[in-house]
């Protein structure tokens, strides 16, 4: 009986761990960021309706995804992001852990509203994960986008962003 028990405890210890490393860090458990599905985005002028442009963008959708972000990407192309989807609207605030390059971080409402805009530069080298800048806006969903990619295609807050 008292080998059981042992043989439990260090199971349930184990167990414990395991949730512990995927909470603070799910992209150190294989297959959780694997196999991102692709969206296209259009960026809609809100007072002409006009096109401002159209962006190939991997969803990330599950905690994992969201959490690890494009910390895994070198670089992103001209016309390329990450479309971040959040169970419900609120307040949220990204980070740019262990980033390779800047983004433009845009916050967007349920109704697809681009309510705030940041031009987000790299941590210096060596920050730790309590210090790193946070970049908060309010919304359902967050795309990420390369650095001053909303400047040169003159997108604003108040634009929209619809989904195909």
């Amino acid at each position: 009986m008292a080998r059981l028990r042992s043989f439990a405890f260090v199971v349930g210890i184990l167990v414990v761990a395991g949730v512990a490393v995927y909470v603070t860090n799910p992209a150190a458990v294989p297959g959780a960021t694997d196999d991102y599905n692709r969206t296209t985005l259009t960026v809609v002028d809100a007072e002409t309706n006009d096109t401002l442009a159209t962006v190939d963008a991997r969803v990330a959708d599950t905690y994992a995804k969201r959490y690890t972000g494009l910390s895994d990407t070198e670089s992103l192309g001209e016309d390329e992001g990450m479309w971040f989807v959040h169970d419900e609207s609120g307040t949220y605030a990204y980070v740019m852990r262990e980033m390779a390059f800047p983004i433009d971080i845009v916050f967007v409402a349920d109704n697809g509203t681009i309510t705030t805009i940041h031009h987000a530069e790299l941590d210096p080298e060596g920050t730790s994960e309590s210090d790193l800048a946070r970049y908060r806006g309010e919304g359902r969903y967050v795309l990420e986008l390369p650095y001053n990619y909303t400047t040169d295609n003159g997108i604003e807050v108040g634009d929209r962003i619809v989904t195909e």
